[in-house]
C-alpha cells in the first residue's frame, strides 16, 4: 500500500503553533484598528453561486482562477476568490433594514486557482473593509487613512511604504476618447494592469495592435510622473475631466491628515471590472520587497446587479500572505510566545490528583497550565516544557503539596521564586502586561 504524501495540498500552507501566533497577531491587529474606525465584523460561508462572480468579477477571475464544481443540485458553486461580491450581495439583500453609512470588516479565506508564487498563494486570509452609503473624499479618506493605519500599527515606517493613487473616471474617459471597443476596453485594462510585469516592450506592442499609430502619446500620459504632467498630455477634451481634480482634492486632504506618502501613478487599474472612481494601492517601496501589498477603491455600481438601488461603496482588501511577507521583510514579526503560561511537573505519579486539584484552581483564576501526564523523569519533563516554549514551569512533590509553596522557575532566565498559588498567578499575570 502506497504511504499518502504529508505534504499540504499545492499553494495552502498547514499553521503550527509558531505560525499560527503569527496568524492570529496579524488578525488581531486588522480588527483592532478596523473597529478602532467603527467598522463591525461580519461573515458569510465560502460557498458562492457562480453566476455572482460572472456579472462582475472579470472573465479572467471566473475562466481561470475560481475553484467551482457542480453540485448535486446542479447548481454551480464557487469556493468564493474574493470578498466584495458577497458583501455587496449581502447588502443589497437587506438594505431596507441597514443603517446608513454601512462599515463592516470581515477576514475570511479565499480560493484562487493561479501558480503560487511569492506573495500569492491558491488560498489566503484578507481583511475586507468596506463603507457603503457615503459618496465623495470623506468616506475615500476614511478608508485610505484606516489602510495606512494598519501598516503603521504593524510597526511599518512611512518612508519605507507608498500609497498609490488612481481614478478609473480619468481612464474610462480616456478609453471614450479614443473609442475603444468594450472587448478592446477590457484588454488594454488587463495590460495597463501587468505593465509592470512584463517587458517593456512586449506592453508596446501590445499596446500598439489596438491603439495604433496614437501608441506613443497613450503610452506617455500612463507614464506621467505627477497629475500636473498627466493633465498636460492629455488630449485638450479631457484636461478638464472631473476625475483629475478628484485625485488632487484626495492626496490634498490625506496629506492635511497627515498620511503624506500618497503618490499619483496614472498606469494603476486594480484588476477587477467593478471598480468605478478612486483606486489605490499600498505599494512596499523598500528595495527587497518592492511591490504592491494590498489595495481597493470605490464600486459604485456593484449592486446594479441584484436589481438594488443604487448605493455608493468604497473598500480594500489586505491580505495575510503580502502582509508577512512584509513584517518578515523588515523584522517586525512578534516572537513567539504559547499561550500556555505554565508546565507543572511530578517527582512522582502518585502525586498526579494532588497536581490536578492544584492546576485546576489555577485555571479558575486566569492562567493556563499543561500537567506532565507522561511517566518521564523530572529532567525530561522540564526539557518537554523548554523545546515547547512555556515560559514557566513548577516542579511538585510532597514538600510542596504539604507546604503549600512553589518554586516557580523562568525558564529563559533558570530564575526561581518561592510562592503560593495566589501568588503564582499575581506573578505570571503581571508578566503578560
Amino acid at each position: 500500500m502506497n504511504q499518502i504524501n504529508t505534504e499540504s495540498y499545492k499553494g495552502v500552507r498547514d499553521f503550527y503553533p509558531p505560525d499560527m501566533f503569527i496568524q492570529n497577531y496579524i488578525f488581531d491587529v486588522m480588527k483592532k484598528v478596523s473597529e478602532s474606525y467603527g467598522y463591525v465584523e461580519y461573515s458569510a460561508s465560502i460557498l458562492e453561486s457562480s453566476d455572482l462572480y460572472k456579472a462582475k468579477s472579470g472573465e479572467e477571475i471566473v475562466n481561470d482562477q475560481t475553484y467551482n464544481f457542480v453540485d448535486r443540485g446542479g447548481r454551480e458553486v464557487t469556493l468564493r476568490p474574493e470578498m466584495t461580491p458577497t458583501v455587496a450581495r449581502m447588502v443589497a439583500r437587506s438594505k431596507r433594514d441597514l443603517a446608513l453609512p454601512v462599515r463592516w470588516y470581515s477576514i475570511p479565506n479565499l480560493f484562487r486557482y493561479e501558480q503560487p508564487q511569492k506573495g500569492r498563494l491558491r488560498e489566503h486570509w484578507q481583511l475586507n473593509v468596506d463603507l457603503f452609503g457615503v459618496d465623495g473624499i470623506n468616506a475615500e479618506v476614511e478608508i485610505i487613512s484606516i489602510a495606512s493605519d494598519l501598516m503603521l500599527r504593524f510597526g511599518a515606517k512611512p518612508q519605507n511604504f507608498q500609497i498609490l493613487l488612481n481614478n478609473r473616471k480619468i481612464v474610462n474617459a480616456l478609453f471614450d476618447y479614443y473609442e475603444f471597443s468594450d472587448t478592446e476596453k477590457q484588454k488594454i485594462s488587463k495590460l495597463i494592469d501587468k505593465s509592470e510585469k512584463i517587458p517593456r516592450q512586449v506592453f508596446v506592442d501590445s499596446i500598439r495592435e489596438i491603439v495604433g499609430d496614437q501608441t506613443e502619446d497613450f503610452v506617455s500620459i500612463l507614464n506621467s510622473k505627477d497629475i500636473d504632467e498627466m493633465q498636460s498630455r492629455l488630449p485638450s477634451e479631457l484636461q478638464v475631466e472631473k476625475g483629475i481634480e478628484e485625485i488632487r482634492h484626495r492626496i490634498s486632504t490625506l496629506s492635511e491628515n497627515g498620511i503624506a506618502n500618497v503618490i499619483f501613478k496614472p498606469s494603476l487599474m486594480r484588476g477587477f471590472d467593478y471598480y468605478t472612481g478612486i483606486v489605490f494601492e499600498v505599494f512596499d517601496a523598500g528595495k527587497e520587497n518592492r511591490r504592491s501589498l494590498f489595495g481597493g477603491g470605490r464600486y459604485d455600481d456593484l449592486l446594479d446587479i441584484f436589481g438594488s438601488e443604487k448605493m455608493t461603496a468604497v473598500g480594500f482588501g489586505m491580505g495575510d500572505v503580502t502582509v508577512r511577507d512584509y513584517l518578515e521583510t523588515y523584522n517586525l514579526l512578534p516572537k513567539f510566545r504559547p499561550t500556555t503560561d505554565l508546565y507543572i511537573c511530578k517527582l512522582d505519579d502518585k502525586h498526579l490528583n494532588d497536581v490536578n486539584v492544584i492546576a485546576e484552581k489555577l485555571r479558575k483564576d486566569g492562567v493556563n497550565v499543561a500537567i506532565d501526564i507522561t511517566h518521564k523523569k523530572l529532567g525530561d519533563q522540564i526539557k518537554s516544557a523548554v523545546k515547547q516554549s512555556i515560559p514557566y514551569v513548577v516542579c511538585i512533590g510532597d514538600d510542596e503539596i504539604k507546604s503549600g509553596k512553589f518554586k516557580l522557575k523562568e525558564l529563559e532566565t533558570g530564575k526561581e521564586t518561592e510562592l503560593s498559588s495566589e501568588e503564582i498567578v499575581k506573578f505570571i499575570k503581571n508578566s503578560k502586561k
